[in-house]
């Protein structure tokens, strides 16, 4: 039997941590070889405890690019407190945010979904090149959330997730606005009915501070998803952003992934199918951003879950809305929050049998046993006008529809923000994108009836798939809400309302229906029977189809070239990791 010589035992006195060996960290900081990589770490400030210690990465995407971002280095710090309380080395690294709010309306906004895949790529590529032991995630504006999450899942590192919280909403004249107000005001201002100085200064009191947009919107809604899905503590969506609570969150975030590197829970051991159809049944309850179709169908491809966008339709049917916040309503998240936050929707749904109280959650509890450790209001004592009751609910069925038809063969999504009966039929207006719908619109031609269809648009044909909300917004603020309806492949944003149908599947460069429609054919939506057509029949269709050309390329290299490549359907999220585009 070989015995350790003088200098080896003398190695392991001095250059072993007692650091558990099955920690990934290990492979950089324990043994002789390992000197030069714990002098890197030496000159960072590490000391001897940090690196026996457990090697947490806190990817933080703070940037003064936008409010929703602005102050995440704080909320950082206070998850680095609470990792380094719990005993844990906390590694900050970066990576990139893109402001949906101003980039919209404009071809920068063509980088936004590109951005959750660079986000989920560069965290997943920093974790695995340093060997990190666990994650943090931080996240701010709408892509932050999915992108953070499916590295967590990539990664299947002990993982939380904290959000960088919601934006208090601004006052204007007495009431209460947010960013959506001031986009559907410039379609009001272009028809007339705003002055100039009405405008200015809801622009200057619409966003008071810090914080992602304040509305039910796509960053609130993957925030509350990020609970349903239990990869956030139940309660933590909901504080604001520049709230003690918010702070306390953030320290209690840094504290619990100790405890799951400790119980080696990670990703894979949260996630289910059940994690996803709860994720879901809350969305359609909350009458979530239908951004969140498309980012929970990638998080599920992500890990491994069988997951169709036809269930989010099931699922809706049988799960009644429940809160009227905006861009439905007039609430904001903080609203909700004063209530008791997302817990409280997740209990009503429980109670209804509406959810899976059994699903795991990222503490090691599952969400029922999360709801007993809550010190949650009764619900008898929470009287507020937004949010209902699933036996008295605001509407019978959840706000999101997927629309299928000889337009949307792949399917097509819509969020109910007002009638749930919305029957539609209409001369189509083609536009090949978003700059010319806007123009015609701004101009003032839209009439009581109209269809208006974007296309080019989507993943693949934009690329990215841009938000549309400048365009939506101005067909509201002109007073179009309930007789104009909209279709593109491309997206909504979360503040969008009205009868918009996005991800029209498949997308017109890939040679999908939409690509064949022409000026003046007869568009139906029908929302109660889940109808998105053309009056032609297959015969034209198939005529017209023979006839087309994909529209060439608006680019040919760089970062739009390459996603433009890679981006799977909208029907199946929009990936572009190689192993689940193949099929696409």
């Amino acid at each position: 039997m070989s015995q350790q010589s003088p200098r080896e035992e003398d190695a392991d006195d001095v250059f072993s941590s007692g650091k558990d060996p099955n920690l990934r960290s290990s492979e950089v900081t324990e043994g002789p070889d390992k000197a030069p990589h714990r002098a890197m770490f030496r000159a960072m400030g590490f000391d001897d405890d940090d690196l026996s210690s457990p090697m947490v990465g806190v990817p933080n995407p703070a940037a003064d690019i936008t409010p929703c971002n602005v102050h995440l280095d704080d909320v950082a710090d206070a998850a680095i407190e609470g990792i380094e309380a719990a005993g844990g080395m906390p590694i900050e690294f970066g990576t990139v945010t893109i402001s949906d709010a101003i980039s919209m309306g404009t071809e920068g906004m063509k980088a936004s979904l590109i951005s959750r895949e660079v986000i989920a790529d560069s965290v997943e590529l920093v974790s695995f090149g340093e060997r990190m032991d666990a994650l943090v995630t931080v996240a701010g504006c709408d892509k932050n959330l999915p992108g953070m999450m499916m590295a967590s899942i990539r990664t299947d590192l002990p993982s939380v997730f904290l959000y960088g919280g919601s934006i208090m909403p601004g006052q204007h004249e007495g009431r209460e606005v947010t960013v959506q107000n001031v986009f559907e005001g410039v379609g009001t201002y272009a028809e007339g009915e705003m002055s100039a100085e009405e405008l200015d200064d809801l622009e200057r009191h619409a966003c008071p501070g810090a914080g992602s947009c304040g509305g039910m919107f796509t960053a609130n809604t993957m925030a509350s998803i990020s609970e349903a899905l239990g990869m956030a503590p139940l309660g933590s969506a909901s504080a604001p952003a520049e709230s003690k609570e918010r702070y306390d969150v953030a320290r209690r975030a840094g504290e619990a992934v100790i405890q799951c590197v400790e119980n080696d829970l990670r990703p894979s051991d949260v996630l289910s199918k059940k994690s996803f159809e709860n994720a879901i049944a809350l969305q359609v309850a909350i009458g979530g951003s239908t951004n969140a179709v498309l980012h929970l169908l990638a998080l599920a491809a992500e890990a491994g879950v069988d997951l169709d966008i036809e269930e989010f339709d099931e699922i809706s049917r049988r799960t009644p809305k429940i809160a009227n916040l905006q861009p439905g309503g007039t609430r904001v998240m903080n609203d909700l929050h004063e209530v008791g936050g997302v817990p409280v929707v997740i209990r009503r749904l429980l109670d209804a049998g509406l959810f899976h109280g059994d699903a795991m959650t990222v503490t090691g509890r599952t969400i029922e046993e999360e709801l007993d450790h809550l010190d949650l209001p009764d619900d008898d004592d929470i009287d507020e006008d937004f949010l209902y009751t699933v036996d008295e609910p605001y509407q019978s069925e959840g706000a999101i529809k997927i629309l299928t038809g000889n337009l949307a063969p792949g399917g097509a999504v819509l969020k109910v923000t007002g009638d749930d009966k919305f029957h539609h039929t209409g001369p189509v207006r083609v536009f090949d994108n978003e700059e010319d719908a806007m123009r015609y619109v701004q101009e003032g031609h839209i009439e009581s009836g109209d269809v208006i269809a974007i296309r080019n648009e989507g993943p693949r044909g934009g690329p990215g798939m841009r938000e549309m909300l400048g365009v939506t917004a101005a067909v509201v603020g002109q007073g179009h809400e309930d007789d104009v309806a909209l279709l593109t492949d491309g997206r909504f944003s979360g503040a969008t309302r009205g009868p918009m149908v996005g991800h029209v599947a498949p997308e017109a460069v890939e040679g999908g229906p939409i690509a064949l429609l022409e000026d003046g054919d007869e568009v139906t939506v029908d929302i109660p029977n889940r109808e998105l057509s053309v009056d032609l029949s297959e015969e034209e269709l198939d005529a017209r189809k023979e006839e087309w050309e994909p529209k060439p390329p608006a680019y040919t290299s760089g970062v739009l070239a390459k996603y433009a490549r890679d981006f799977g359907s909208a029907a199946n999220g929009a990936v572009t990791n190689p192993a689940l585009t193949r099929d696409d």
